[in-house]
């Protein structure tokens, strides 16, 4: 009984689509560890966490995020969108897949960089329905032509 007292499972609520198929694979492909933090029990379905106290928490299931400034890095054929308005914990929020996963990392604890990185193969298993688009990417070409407004 003491044991237990030590390892209680770590509360979260579940995304609104926590439930999908996609996130049901993404868990069972989960790694032990992250960030070398070993996984945690969680309360909910579809999420993931690691460390004690925790330091990466994951969510499957959460809104696709749409266009954005925020700065986006591919790890792993994942591409991940990083909010760092929060810091020193960051938010990485996976792009161009549905559902979408959300990791939540103290960046005093561990490097998120390294916590995406070893996610990425679990994440991989929602297919990709896009990526992310550098804004230089889209801009009109200079040839000349008039705009068709």
């Amino acid at each position: 009984p003491l044991l237990a007292a030590c390892s209680q499972p770590v509360p979260f609520d579940p995304a609104p689509d926590a439930a999908d198929a996609d996130c049901a694979s993404v868990v069972v492909r989960l790694p032990d560890r992250v960030a070398g933090l070993d996984a945690r029990e969680t309360t909910a379905q579809g999420t993931g966490a690691w460390g004690s106290p925790a330091s990466v928490l994951l969510r499957c299931g959460v809104e696709p995020p749409g266009p954005t400034t925020l700065r986006c890095v591919s790890v792993d054929d994942v591409d991940w969108i990083i909010d760092e308005s929060d810091a020193p914990t960051y938010r990485f929020v996976t792009y161009g897949r549905t559902p979408a996963v959300e990791v939540v990392v103290d960046n005093d604890t561990v490097a998120g960089s390294t916590a995406i990185a070893d996610l990425s193969g679990a994440v991989a298993a929602i297919p990709a329905d896009g990526a992310c688009t550098d804004l230089e990417d889209l801009a009109p070409a200079t040839d000349g032509a008039a705009d068709a407004g």
